[in-house]
């Protein structure tokens, strides 16, 4: 049984963690960081975890790291980069939903996010978690850097076609929504329910922050233009869904594309590719670690369209988080994450 710490706890990808957690067989939640709310029962934090048996919140540096195997990070970005660092030294397995690590120029990072990294050390040897993509390197790793939420749901729908070299190098444009638990917990004007409800807005048009992380994977695997990313906020609290424009490579058809989508994710037990005509809703995965893609014709001959859906908190954090430590340990994968989708 391995001991668990979950720096953040009092958000909401923390919570997501101690979700997932509770019905993992070979972990033990051991400590729980929430500064905020040091020292109080954890379903006071939480009404939905009242009566479990989980240890009380802790500020950060009170958790007694000899006695922990795993840290799962999901401070918010810039906050944990000294805590991760520290943790390091004591424990086997760091696991950080945070942007901190994922991006491995700290220049860019700086460009990025509007602030030095602190621990650029650590940046050579970070797996960086898309797990259908890393496998190969997660097994015993030290440090891993998940992946954005949305770099999650859109690279699962376009690096399959990258890597097979189907898509020209002519711009990717990827068209997302999200719903509002993706900004986080914090009390924010634009995040009220009264400015969400009923209504839907494009935010951070042509900045936002997960584009350079996109493309930094993307051209990993052979795709070296910019990327045109618009994401949209909708009024739901989890969920995702990116629909991703693409031309198609010599005489790639749509047909052949989604036969490699389907071969490619055929042992991935988390990501399904559907069938010509069904295409996924947000609500078919929420509160799973699943994602639905779908390889759809445009009308525009040449061109298609990849759609994909994923809970922003499981399998774009938590889940996938989850996921990633359980191959660090050479398990299966699909521990603590068996549940079905939350339908209706």
């Amino acid at each position: 049984m391995k001991n668990a710490a979950i720096f953040g706890a009092s958000g909401y990808t923390g919570a997501e963690a101690v979700r997932l957690l509770l019905s993992h067989p070979n972990i033990r939640i051991k400590a729980l960081s929430a500064n905020r709310h040091a020292d109080e029962d954890y379903g006071d934090v939480f009404a939905n975890f009242a009566g479990q048996d989980l240890p009380r919140t802790q500020a950060i540096d009170d958790i007694d790291l000899l006695d922990i195997d795993v840290v799962f990070s999901c401070l918010p970005h810039s906050t944990g980069q000294a805590a991760i660092a520290k943790a390091l030294g004591h424990v086997d397995t760091v696991i950080d939903v945070s942007a901190d690590f994922r991006l491995s120029d700290p220049a860019l990072f700086e460009q990025v996010y509007g602030a030095p990294h602190s621990q650029p050390q650590f940046l050579k040897d970070r797996v960086y978690g898309l797990t259908e993509f890393a496998r190969d390197s997660l097994l015993g790793a030290r440090l891993v850097a998940c992946p954005g939420c949305f770099p999650t749901c859109a690279l699962l729908a376009l690096l399959p076609g990258v890597q097979a070299g189907a898509f020209t190098q002519s711009t990717l444009i990827i068209d997302a929504k999200t719903g509002v638990t993706g900004a986080g917990r914090k009390a924010t004007l634009g995040l009220h329910f009264s400015e969400v409800s009923d209504g839907a807005h494009a935010y951070a048009i042509g900045n936002h922050r997960h584009a350079p992380e996109m493309e930094q994977e993307l051209s990993r695997y052979g795709y070296a233009s910019p990327i045109s990313f618009t994401p949209h906020l909708v009024p739901m609290n989890r969920g995702m869904i990116a629909t991703c424009y693409v031309e198609l490579s010599g005489d790639t058809s749509v047909n052949q594309l989604r036969a490699l989508y389907a071969d490619r994710y055929t042992n991935d037990p988390f990501v399904h590719v559907l069938a010509e005509g069904d295409i996924p809703q947000t609500r078919h995965v929420r509160g799973s670690n699943q994602a639905r893609i779908a390889v759809c014709a445009d009308r525009v001959l040449g061109r298609a369209i990849i759609i994909s859906v994923i809970d922003n908190l499981t399998k774009g954090s938590s889940g996938q988080a989850i996921q990633n430590y359980n191959l660090t340990q050479g398990w299966d994968e699909t521990l603590g994450l068996e549940t079905t989708a939350l339908f209706p």
